[in-house]
């Protein structure tokens, strides 16, 4: 019988989808180290890592029970085989400069530093069925709340949320700290990171308050992901 480590028959968030070698967790990228970081939880604890695909890692989401993560140096998004650092597939970004992933429970959306654009993706492919600015001049992260798209930008320093996926912007608020550089919401509550502090922030609901905050494994935290 083959061996499929520990499965988790559920996800709360993909429903059907079996989630194989990994529980609910904050993932988080390190440019410094160049290493992807699992969490217990949204705690500081990490209980697996495993090494990033290139040289400038920027990106992150979970998309059906898989790891997705953009890199601004190969300017290529890569599919993992589950939460690992297995690749099952990878294609081209939109643009030269991917910095932020984020997935809508159908579609990939990636957002690039270099055109300050915003692209969904048709399903997890390279083909582009929309894409529309940025707030600001230097997207910098991305994340799905279930019905709003949420943005970060490294110029601004600001958090942004949209109306649905559009550019339309329905209100923000000052990041935590000077250069936002990754997003995650856990259902409940938005996550952000800094590649200055090299912290990672609990928000309370998807405001501007922080509950809590602790630093970012490896420093320099590019790219929030969470996995339910």
């Amino acid at each position: 019988m083959p061996n499929f480590g520990n499965v988790y028959p559920y996800s709360s968030v993909y429903p059907g989808k079996f989630n194989v070698d990994a529980s609910p967790g904050l993932i988080h990228l390190s440019a410094s180290t160049l290493t992807t970081y699992r969490h217990t939880g949204t705690t500081s604890s990490v209980v697996d890592s495993f090494s990033t695909q290139s040289t400038d890692p920027h990106g992150a989401t979970v998309a059906l029970g898989n790891l997705i993560t953009c890199d601004r140096n190969s300017d290529l998004i890569y599919i993992h085989d589950g939460i690992s650092g297995s690749i099952s597939g990878s294609f081209a970004s939109p643009s030269n400069d991917p910095s932020g992933l984020a997935f809508d429970g159908t579609n990939l959306i990636s957002c690039d530093f270099g055109t300050d654009m915003i692209y969904i993706h048709s399903g997890v492919t390279s083909s582009i069925s929309g894409s529309f600015a940025s707030p600001s001049t230097a997207p910098n992260g991305i994340t799905f709340d279930g019905t709003n798209l949420i943005s970060c930008d490294a110029a601004s320093n600001t958090i942004y949320i949209h109306t649905g996926i559009t550019s339309s912007i329905s209100s923000s608020f000052s990041s935590p700290s000077g250069q936002p550089s990754g997003l995650a919401f856990d259902g409940t509550n938005l996550i952000s990171c800094d590649g200055t502090s090299d912290l990672i922030y609990l928000h309370t609901g998807i405001t501007s308050t922080v509950g809590s905050s602790y630093a970012a494994a490896g420093t320099e935290p590019y790219g929030l992901a969470y996995f339910a």
